[in-house]
């Protein structure tokens, strides 16, 4: 495990109280931990924004019934195969599907790639969640 190095933050008392509400409502044991969060959240959006290499997953929300909507998911994603890592197809219902892709690469690629899926017809819903970065966090 990493080395812990304590350090103090000042803020205001109305600041600080609105962070308190926020980590209580979302679960936090300590302001340590949500503030490490935050940094890391700021760290991951600064590498997405320079471009460097991240992980994360692209969520594909589709019409399964859609004329070659599969074949023409299937082929973007064989023809970036050197990102994709792991899919993982849900049957959401008879009519629908949830595709997990989980990805690896530069940021500026990645976003292509899940733009080119997201816009093929029958895709009711395409997202790129990043996770974080390589060998930063």
């Amino acid at each position: 495990m990493a080395e812990i190095v304590r350090f103090g933050v000042s803020m205001e008392a109305e600041l600080l109280r609105a962070f308190d509400e926020l980590i209580e409502k979302k679960g936090y044991t300590s302001r340590s931990e949500a503030l490490r969060d935050l940094v890391r959240d700021a760290l991951a959006a600064q590498a997405w924004e320079e471009g460097e290499e991240i992980f994360g997953v692209i969520l594909l929300f589709y019409d399964h019934h859609k004329r070659e909507l599969l074949s023409r998911l299937t082929e973007a994603q064989h023809q970036a195969h050197p990102h994709i890592l792991a899919t993982l197809h849900i049957h959401v219902d008879e009519d629908r599907c949830l595709e997990v892709i989980a990805v690896r690469g530069p940021a500026k690629e990645l976003v292509e790639l899940a733009d080119r899926l997201r816009a093929q017809p029958g895709v009711l819903l395409g997202r790129l969640c990043p996770a974080g970065t390589i060998g930063r966090l």
